[in-house]
């Protein structure tokens, strides 16, 4: 534990990985808030 120092941490992946997880989360919602509101054009 005496050789970790903060900062130093190579997280390129991890960001990579974050970045992917809220572009999907993002498109995913919406294409389910169009989905919606199509679903309530038509069985209006």
């Amino acid at each position: 534990m005496a050789d970790y120092k903060p900062g130093e941490m190579d997280i390129t992946t991890q960001e990579k990985t974050f970045n992917g997880f809220v572009s999907m989360v993002t498109k995913a919602t919406v294409i389910i808030i169009v989905s919606l509101i199509l679903l309530a054009l038509v069985n209006g």
